[in-house]
């Protein structure tokens, strides 16, 4: 299997290479989010910002196979990820805009512009700063070796504040434009965050609006996984005991990270939990909860934007800290929220915000500060200005 895999990978290596000589189509765009899983994220935002403001470019988004019905309904063009039409396209492409990886094997031609908007500010290590990797069919020195040559095919990446950017130079090993603009993708929470907005996407979603929505997004984990790209995800909340605490006053939406396998059976707890994980982009997830609950997932940087509560479930954290990953900063000391190890801990804080309601704790205005202060709803303007005047 693995040697009909590297010949197919030769042949389009060489169908590429050949495509690429064809004269370059100079407005044509082509768009990916997490590996053509998703219509969503940074991608999305400055393709939403070009169409809105009338550029006249031709914009493709690549999409996985098995992902279609993500983009469909949406009057957009599409097409799939390495099919023919698709080699076609990126081969003669003005521009490349995607969130992650492309295939190791993919030269960029020379003419190409390739827009990286990466996907999260690190809280744990990444690529060349990673002390060991654990991930299936690689090992570290090759995991790092790719990433930075990859890393070489960027034009422009995308920073969301100052702290990344100085993580991302190191980390990708980066010494092309990086525009520091606060992520596109936030500009939506920004100019959507009014009642009319979330009562709509509730509605839409069939969720009751007598109830606060705890939303549940966990990261993944390097070492547990099926195969290259399909990750296991074990739920370890006591959904009973937090039915049985909760269920009253309060639903939750489950948001898997993109990379995990996982269909979790939840038909015991119909009008309680819900399995999100499917939904098109997190950003209007994010617009309808009253908390947020993860653990080591970008996600909360995001989140903090709302300045709303927060929690960390880390029931692993010593593992995922010491063996796993390692963070950036002293997680346990500047998480704008608290870390509970136990489903029992996760009761008593919802219901203790209940009572207190949510006073901000310096820490969390600090947070705000150091991570959110370019979220001012012109990420996308910013970014567009700078690679696409």
């Amino acid at each position: 299997m693995k040697i009909i895999k590297k010949i197919a990978i030769k042949i389009y290596k060489v169908m590429f290479f050949i495509l690429s000589k064809l004269p370059k189509k100079r407005n044509l765009i082509i768009f990916e989010s997490f590996l053509g899983k998703q219509y969503s994220d940074n991608p999305r935002a400055i393709y939403e910002y070009l169409i809105e403001n009338n550029f006249e470019y031709d914009m493709y988004w690549s999409f996985e196979g098995n992902c279609i019905t993500a983009f469909q309904g949406k009057n957009i063009k599409k097409v799939r990820r390495l099919s023919i039409k698709w080699m076609v396209l990126m081969s003669r492409a003005a521009y490349w805009v995607t969130n992650s990886r492309l295939p190791n094997w993919l030269p960029k031609p020379e003419k190409t512009v390739y827009l990286q908007t990466w996907h999260g500010t690190p809280l744990k290590k990444l690529a060349a700063d990673m002390d060991e990797v654990h991930m299936p069919d690689t090992n570290t020195e090759i995991y790092k070796r790719n990433f930075v040559k990859e890393a070489e095919k960027w034009d422009f990446l995308v920073s969301p504040n100052q702290y990344s950017t100085e993580i991302f130079k190191r980390a990708f090993q980066f010494n092309n434009r990086m525009i520091e603009s606060g992520y596109p993708r936030n500009d939506f929470l920004i100019h959507a965050n009014n009642q009319k907005n979330i009562t709509q996407i509730k509605e839409k979603n069939q969720l009751p609006l007598n109830k606060k929505i705890i939303l549940y997004a966990p990261t993944w984990r390097d070492n547990q996984f099926y195969a290259k790209g399909k990750y296991k995800f074990t739920l370890m909340m006591d959904l009973k005991k937090m039915q049985r605490e909760l269920g009253d006053t309060h639903i939750i939406l489950l948001r898997l990270h993109y990379l995990v396998a996982e269909k979790l059976d939840i038909s015991d707890y119909d009008n309680f939990v819900y399995d999100f994980s499917s939904y098109e982009d997190i950003r209007e997830l994010y617009l309808i909860s009253d908390m947020l609950i993860t653990d080591y997932s970008s996600v909360f940087f995001d989140y903090a934007i709302l300045q709303r509560p927060m929690m960390f479930y880390v029931y692993d954290i010593d593992n995922y800290r010491d063996t796993l990953r390692g963070f950036y900063f002293d997680f346990e000391m500047n998480a704008p929220g608290p870390l509970v190890k136990s489903t029992d801990e996760m009761i008593m804080e919802i219901k203790q915000m209940g009572v207190d309601g949510f006073e901000p704790s310096q820490t969390t205005k600090d947070f705000y500060q150091k991570f959110c202060y370019l979220e001012d709803g012109n990420a996308s303007k910013r970014v567009v200005k700078e690679v696409f005047y």
